[in-house]
């Protein structure tokens, strides 16, 4: 072997020696401590509170409200709104509304608010929850022409008419999509919240416009009127009886009469609605 590559073998296994205690040297160095990061620090700004006036207890539509029934409740300030009573504002609020009765059904914890009320000097409750230019009238129904009795005030019903004709027995749609405002005097659902059949049903109380009373109260002396309770889903989309009540065309026709008029000394007939 000649000389030369004595040396090259020698260099050779001093860098190998030399990597294998830097590798040696890292494996056994002791891992760098981490620094820790701190977290991130959230301002948060304490919220202004104010006492605004709220319900206590579950109040159902038609019940008066009492005195445990409201209460005086922390409310974020800037969350207040125009219709919220502030204790600030109106100190005096929770005895104010004693006895008002509900006009539709409050909740536990919810905001007080005026309009869902009406006042013991406002007239009888069935007037104070009839809308502007409608009408209530009453027709004669039972058990068996009332859906079994499981038909309740706020449910949406049709109007239909079964009378005799020529020996023939007819029936025919009066009105669609009608709110019963009550059932005999009763206006609400029974302490359990459910709906109970009633098995003396005698009177159920109608919301209608002024013409399609008149029509109902003309097709009562006809035959007998049955009322056909609507399903919740009818509504679709749109909120319950939006569209409000409808009268048949059919009967809607039968609605006008003849009036005579002598214009000029010419008779004339015209129909009036």
């Amino acid at each position: 072997m000649n000389k030369s590559r004595i040396i090259v073998l020698f260099l050779a296994l001093v860098f190998s020696i030399g990597a294998a205690m830097m590798v040696k040297s890292f494996m056994s160095a002791p891992p760098r401590p981490k620094t820790a990061q701190k977290a991130p620090v959230i301002q948060t700004e304490k919220l202004e509170r104010v006492k605004i006036l709220a319900l206590a207890n579950d109040v159902k539509m038609g019940e008066r409200l009492t005195d445990g029934d409201l209460q005086w409740m922390d409310w974020p300030k800037e969350m207040v709104t125009p219709k919220m009573i502030t204790r600030f504002s109106r100190p005096d609020a929770m005895s104010k509304y004693a006895n008002a009765r509900a006009r539709t059904p409050m909740f536990t914890g919810e905001p007080f608010y005026e309009d869902k009320v009406f006042g013991v000097k406002q007239g009888g409750f069935l007037s104070a929850l009839l809308p502007k230019g409608m009408r209530a009238i009453s027709v004669r129904v039972s058990v068996e022409t009332g859906a079994g009795g499981f038909i309740m005030p706020n449910d949406r019903v049709d109007v239909l008419l079964t009378r005799k004709s020529r020996g023939r027995t007819l029936t025919d749609t009066v009105l669609s999509n009608v709110r019963v405002l009550a059932i005999d005097q009763s206006y609400k659902i029974g302490d359990n919240g459910k709906k109970v059949a009633d098995s003396s049903i005698k009177t159920a109380t109608l919301e209608l416009e002024p013409q399609q009373a008149e029509v109902l109260a003309r097709a009562e002396t006809m035959g007998q009127l049955t009322l056909a309770l609507r399903a919740l889903a009818d509504a679709g989309d749109s909120k319950l009886g939006d569209d409000g009540p409808r009268l048949s065309p059919k009967f809607a026709k039968r609605n006008g009469g003849e009036v005579h008029v002598l214009r000029y000394g010419i008779p004339r007939t015209q129909v009036s609605n």
